[in-house]
Parts: structure tokens; C-alpha cells; sequence
């Protein structure tokens, strides 16, 4: 069994997503980031980092437990652990490994920025927001010339595309339309009718994100303004 640490956040629907289309059984334990439960001591001693997601695999190697947190590390490892949504081949595994990173630290990080200065901040900083709008565009396109090449960005269908379409999902939020970017909207309309990714979506679908307003505690919570 796995116990997946979670929240309706981006990166927690990637292990969620992951999970779901591995079939594999799971147990989701939710960590509400908007009442500071990510700062919880026995949370932290899975992830250090405070943020979801993160999984313990009570059937690791060795068959003892293992904690896995960063939603790369979590998709690499339950697809090497399955065999699955990672090539075995050499060259179409570094494919999918090099999309994996690209979005986990380029494309996470500067849609993350994007949201929070267009959407979360207090104060509207117009230098912030176009930086970071630029950015979104460049990533788009980036993404869009890939996609007119290949069918999923390594190819096959991966934990590379796995990772990268919750990210699209908050695509309002950083203020981009997929009617600009037709092969990623191909792209994202073709996983978004998987059924493994209809089930992942739905995890804890009746908890409700509450959107923080910026001075209450839940918006403190969020990002970290109490520790």
C-alpha cells in the first residue's frame, strides 16, 4: 500500500495522476496547505521541504517502507518500480527524463512565479508581471514547437507528459488560451480523456481549494509568512 500525502494543488496531481494510472492501490492523506499542515512535525519528517505532494511506500525496496518526496522523484520512482511510463531504451528514457526536468525546474517554477505576482500577490508589481508573462510564453512555445513534432513530448506517452499537464490545467491563471497553441491543445485534450487522468483529477474532489485572500492566515499559510 501507498500512502499518498496530498492536496488539489498541480504538483500533487501529478502523483495522483501517476497513481491512478498505475491502477496501483493507494491511501490519500490530505495535507491541507491553507491551515499550515505542511509544517505538521511528522509531515516534515517525510518531506523536509513542506510541500505536497509526497508518498511512503509501505512495500519499498527491500520490502521495507520507503518516503519519497519532489513529484519528479515520485514519478521516476513508481515508474521504475512498475515499469511503466519510462522507456527502457537508453535514448527514449533520457527523452522523457529531460522533458521531466525541464518542467519540475523550468516550466514549474516560472508558471508558479507567473501565478503568484498575476493572481496571489497583495501588491501588483508590473515589472514581475511581465517577466513572468514573458516567460509563460516562452515555455508555451517551446512546448508548442515540440508538440508539432511528436505526438507526446518523449514520443510515447510519459511520466514527462504526466508531469507537465497539471501544469497546463492552471493555464488561466497565468493567462495563456490553448485555441493559441493548437498542438498543445491536441496534446492536453488526448490526456485529459485518459480515464487514469479523470480519476487522478478527481481526488478529494469534494474538498474545495479556498483562493486565500492575501493578509489571512489561510494566504499566510500558503506561503509560509508564519514560520
Amino acid at each position: 500500500m501507498i500512502d499518498l500525502y496530498f492536496w488539489p494543488t498541480p504538483n500533487g496531481y501529478k502523483a495522483a495522476i501517476m497513481l491512478a494510472e498505475l491502477d496501483l492501490p493507494y491511501n490519500v492523506i490530505p495535507v491541507n496547505i491553507t491551515a499550515g499542515e505542511q509544517f505538521r512535525p511528522e509531515f516534515l519528517e517525510i518531506n523536509p521541504n513542506n510541500k505536497v505532494p509526497a508518498i511512503v511506500d509501505h512495500d519499498g525496496p527491500h520490502n521495507r517502507p520507503i518516503g519519497i518526496f519532489e513529484s519528479a522523484a515520485i514519478l521516476l520512482y513508481l515508474a521504475e518500480k512498475t515499469g511503466r511510463f519510462l522507456s527502457e531504451d537508453a535514448e527514449k528514457r533520457y527523452e522523457a527524463i529531460q522533458w521531466l526536468i525541464f518542467q519540475n525546474t523550468t516550466m514549474g517554477p516560472m508558471l508558479g512565479q507567473a501565478h503568484h505576482f498575476m493572481v496571489y500577490a497583495s501588491e501588483k508589481v508590473d515589472y514581475a508581471i511581465e517577466r513572468y508573462d514573458r516567460e509563460v510564453g516562452r515555455i508555451y512555445n517551446i512546448l508548442e514547437k515540440r508538440l508539432s513534432a511528436k505526438e507526446y513530448l518523449a514520443g510515447d506517452y510519459s511520466i514527462a507528459d504526466i508531469s507537465t499537464f497539471p501544469w497546463v490545467r492552471t493555464r488561466k491563471l497565468h493567462r495563456r488560451d490553448l485555441a493559441d497553441y493548437p498542438n498543445i491543445d491536441r496534446w492536453y485534450q488526448a490526456i485529459k480523456n485518459r480515464p487514469g487522468v479523470h480519476a487522478g483529477l478527481n481526488t478529494l474532489a469534494e474538498k474545495k481549494v479556498w483562493e486565500a485572500n492575501p493578509g489571512t492566515d489561510e494566504w499566510n499559510n500558503m506561503f509560509g509568512k508564519t514560520r
